[in-house]
């Protein structure tokens, strides 16, 4: 099976089920976005100690399995059938979970911090900003074409879930979070 198929060289894209739309549709813009999102997460678990044994990798692991699942239910219209597993309320819980977890290991914020510290924190909170507009995009989507409400709040979470991994990494790694000044 080839890689190309050619179909959309006039600028349209194929969702599940066989409807054709623009490539820059809002639906094709969210979940392109997911997609990056996702990508950029691989590029953060990439750069975690290869020995690495934290909860964390699990959990950023699973994530991506979330956000190709999320990925197909964007990409299917309202009232296709679809055999793709839906992100639901549990979903969003184990993120909270998953965030007082490690936020009992973090010392409170005192100010704002800028990203980075070690690189995989500076990727996370790249992730994190990636995050948010993959949001944006689907409250843009959302005003159109209603989605489901557990899709925007596991987005609305995995955002604040990523800011807090990013720290969680640099405790991990030793390093401290590099706090904004205003001078």
């Amino acid at each position: 099976m080839k890689i190309y198929t050619k179909k959309g060289d006039a600028g349209e894209t194929g969702l599940y089920g066989g409807a054709r739309v623009p490539k820059d549709d809002l639906r094709i813009r969210a979940y392109g976005t997911i997609d990056e999102l996702n990508a950029a997460l691989g590029v953060a678990l990439a750069s975690l100690p290869a020995n690495d044994a934290s909860p964390l990798r699990a959990s950023l692991l699973r994530i991506q399995s979330e956000l190709f699942q999320l990925g197909a239910e964007l990409a299917t219209p309202r009232g296709t059938k679809t055999k793709s597993t839906l992100i639901e309320d549990v979903q969003v819980e184990t993120l909270e979970n998953e965030i007082d977890a490690m936020e009992e290991d973090l010392s409170p914020l005192k100010s704002f911090i800028l990203p980075g510290g070690s690189a995989p924190a500076a990727q996370l909170h790249l992730v994190r900003t990636i995050s948010r507009r993959a949001e944006r995009e689907l409250v843009s989507l959302n005003r159109g074409e209603p989605q489901r409400a557990t899709v925007l709040r596991y987005l609305n979470r995995l955002s604040d879930y990523f800011f807090v991994c990013a720290r969680f990494a640099n405790r991990l790694a030793g390093v401290s979070d590099v706090p904004w000044s205003s001078s």
